[in-house]
């Protein structure tokens, strides 16, 4: 019965939970803008005494992996190294696209079709995937530019079910009867549990001195446009 420190810094959300044998026991979160660095440790801290127990009783670190915000990957990835290093616990990486396809299944039983998770990558690009009904990897994760071709292939004879923050702005492209919009936020560390441990038991743990984020894109740092003198 694995004792596992889940974190979610991917998007908006700021996450931490712990979860007991694939179950959430623990869970402290909030979305807002630019909250990772100063809020984090915070909530594990909070969520550690919720659960009842000591960091040296955790078995192992989850981090969710990416793609997502350069930022939030970063100082979510860092935390949890840190955190291996210090307590000498194995390092678990959960894809987040993977971890919101779960997340929705968890929260609509039942549920027919596939599943596209979307995480804004800024303009009219998203990173995505698409699972099934049973949580399998159907294409590629990858950083796609959305326009009105997009996904009509799978829509001809498919119900998608786009999810994430990145759903919202392809909801006037993607024109099809087949296509749904979910506002369910997905992006929780709740929503690692079964994957976490279904890695732990697999003993499909990270290199904790050269695991890096799954970025997926390169960062770009952007300069402030000049100001013309007058």
């Amino acid at each position: 019965m694995p004792t596992i420190l889940q974190i979610e810094t991917a998007t908006q959300a700021c996450s931490a939970a712990i979860s007991r044998d694939g179950i959430t026991i623990a869970l402290k979160e909030l979305v807002a803008q630019n909250i990772h660095a100063g809020s984090l440790t915070l909530f594990i801290d909070e969520v550690i005494h919720a659960a009842g127990i000591t960091y040296a009783e955790l078995d192992a670190v989850a981090v969710s992996k990416g793609p997502g915000s350069y930022t939030g990957l970063r100082i979510g990835v860092s935390t949890a190294k840190g955190l291996c290093y210090a307590l000498d616990k194995p390092l678990i990486g959960v894809n987040t696209l993977e971890m919101m396809a779960n997340g929705f299944l968890q929260t609509h039983e039942g549920f027919k079709g596939l599943i596209c998770p979307m995480i804004d990558a800024r303009r009219l690009e998203v990173y995505t995937a698409l699972f099934d009904a049973s949580g399998n990897l159907l294409s590629p994760v990858e950083a796609k530019i959305i326009d009105d071709t997009s996904f009509q292939d799978k829509l001809a004879s498919s119900q998608i079910t786009f999810i994430g923050d990145g759903a919202a702005k392809c909801e006037k492209l993607i024109n099809s009867e087949n296509a749904l919009f979910s506002d369910v936020n997905v992006n929780s560390a709740a929503y690692m549990s079964r994957i976490a441990k279904r890695l732990f038991d697999a003993g499909k743990f990270e290199d904790v001195a050269y695991f890096e984020p799954f970025y997926l894109k390169d960062f770009v740092l952007t300069s402030p446009k000049k100001t013309a003198l007058l």
